[in-house]
């Protein structure tokens, strides 16, 4: 288990690294991405919308995410790494700078939360066995909502339902609509069964963290000062 961590830890490394020679040279701009938000609120700005593609869940909370990790998906997105026919329509409509502010916008939405170095509810054994088997705090972090780097997400709060069915896309091959192409991702996630995936998100999803969602009002209010 020491060895897969390991290796799990240097992916990671180098994965982060690259992020961030690819994320370097674009400045942030929170005002400039208030004013660009306006196809993300309808979905991401909205308490409980559900999504029905490919199967019924919440849309994930972005507000609070980390920036870089926002950047790294609209472009996976865009390239086709991540297959959802319209965040793909939405990402290719963005240039570098257009992804650089609304991440920037999104992260500072939310102030970080003052959540315990290591969860304070800890899973059933079954769960944490689970959990050790697929290294998630090596990327995630101990209490899954400081990744050890940024391109990583905070995953501590989210959707269960949306943590589920992101899981399953890294096990999905062949199908040029959905899923995801993440060499990391997609080795943890076929150890395991749909059934052990949606209970590693069921505790993830009911620990502490700085996602939240920003009510579609509110982000009328700030734009309209």
């Amino acid at each position: 288990m020491k060895k897969v961590k390991s290796t799990m830890t240097a992916l990671a490394a180098v994965a982060g690294l690259s992020a961030f020679f690819a994320g370097a040279a674009v400045a942030q701009d929170v005002k400039a991405g208030e004013g660009k938000v306006a196809m993300c609120i309808g979905c991401h700005g909205i308490p409980g919308y559900q999504a029905s593609f490919p199967e019924i869940h919440k849309v994930p909370m972005i507000s609070g995410q980390n920036a870089k990790f926002i950047v790294a998906s609209l472009e996976a997105y865009k390239k086709g790494d991540r297959k959802h026919p319209t965040m793909r329509g939405i990402a290719e409509s963005l240039s570098e700078q257009d992804m650089a502010d609304i991440a920037a916008f999104y992260e500072q939405q939310v102030p970080p939360a003052n959540v315990p170095e290591t969860p304070a509810r800890q899973p059933r054994a079954e769960v944490a066995s689970l959990l050790e088997k697929g290294g998630c705090v090596a990327c995630h972090g101990a209490n899954f909502n400081k990744p050890i780097d940024g391109s990583y997400p905070k995953i501590a709060g989210q959707h269960a339902d949306y943590l589920y069915v992101a899981l399953k896309s890294y096990k999905t091959e062949g199908n040029p609509i959905i899923g995801r192409n993440n060499a990391i991702m997609a080795g943890q996630v076929k150890q395991f069964t749909d059934a052990e995936l949606r209970a590693m998100s069921n505790y993830i999803a009911s620990l502490p963290g700085d996602l939240r969602v920003v009510p579609q009002s509110r982000f009328r209010t700030s734009a309209a000062r």
